[in-house]
């Protein structure tokens, strides 16, 4: 397994760089089992590919990869410099943007994807007050559990409910942003400990946007505006508040909603899905049941 750091090699110019989703369909040659995304490209993506042995070209993103296959050997060529690493769970690989390397994997991989542009990256590291490089490092199956466990968790964690999964994505990218700044930059960073939470009148109006049933913004930037903070630290200081992130809060909100109208009403469950906003009640069901091991449908019965 290689552990060192591989010298990152620029080769063009931002301009001509594909987004990482782009150059990821082209080089794999497939479809992604799942994909969410931003406006600006940044988002998770799930594929599950054939052997490959090809030129992954220079992207406008940063992108880690966690693998979740079997353990297989591979090869990654930067340049001059060569790689071979040994692909097993818990280990992570970097392309930096703006990279380009040589990949042969001869056997089919799963794989989860982070695409990270460097304007996120320098924001999460202004906001923590304790970066002093934004460059990532190249890795090449390079052992990072905590890192692989977060990313590989993304695959698992969307749930069809837009405000759900915007939150969860949004809260991921800036904490595997913080986890890269702290293990695989130049000059990695250390984090000090939470210091207090939110004041209550704070806290109070983050959760009536929460709660909003109407149009309001849940996103982290509109809830860490209202608290006059950096996402970074508006993050810290609700859990710190509520034992809970933002999007844990709202996932059990939502919960408690449905289990209200399952049990007092004789709503449908298709239009208690619709009114939750869950794009489906396929959707709406999976989720209720990974939260609490029962269909909507024999929940509500079984509390009647």
């Amino acid at each position: 397994m290689s552990v060192a750091a591989e010298p990152r090699q620029v080769t063009q110019a931002n301009a001509a760089r594909r987004p990482a989703d782009v150059e990821m369909a082209r080089v794999l040659g497939t479809t992604p089992f799942s994909m969410a995304l931003d406006d600006s490209g940044a988002g998770v993506a799930h594929w599950k590919h054939e052997p490959l042995h090809d030129v992954v070209e220079p992207m406008n993103h940063h992108v880690i990869m966690a693998y979740n296959g079997s353990v297989q050997r591979m090869e990654r060529r930067s340049g001059r410099s060569v790689a071979i690493g040994t692909f097993r769970p818990g280990v992570v690989i970097i392309i930096p943007e703006g990279s380009s390397s040589r990949w042969d994997i001869p056997k089919p991989v799963d794989v989860v994807q982070l695409y990270l542009p460097h304007t996120t990256l320098k924001r999460v590291a202004d906001e923590s007050h304790s970066a002093t490089s934004t460059e990532l490092l190249e890795r090449t199956a390079h052992p990072d559990p905590i890192t692989s466990r977060l990313l590989l968790s993304a695959a698992d964690v969307l749930e069809g409910n837009e405000a759900l999964d915007m939150l969860f994505r949004q809260q991921l990218t800036d904490l595997l942003a913080t986890r890269l700044l702290a293990a695989h930059s130049g000059s990695p960073i250390t984090l000090q400990s939470a210091r207090g939470g939110l004041a209550p009148k704070t806290l109070l109006r983050a959760i009536e946007r929460l709660r909003s049933d109407g149009d309001a913004d849940v996103s982290l930037a509109a809830l860490a505006s209202e608290a006059d903070l950096s996402r970074f630290h508006f993050c810290r200081a609700f859990k710190e508040s509520t034992g809970l992130s933002p999007h844990a809060w709202l996932r059990q909100y939502r919960l408690d909603q449905a289990m209200n109208m399952l049990r007092d009403t004789d709503a449908s469950i298709v239009s208690i899905a619709a009114e939750l906003g869950y794009a489906s009640q396929t959707a709406f069901a999976a989720a209720f049941r990974k939260l609490t091991g029962e269909t909507p449908r024999d929940w509500r019965r079984r509390m009647r």
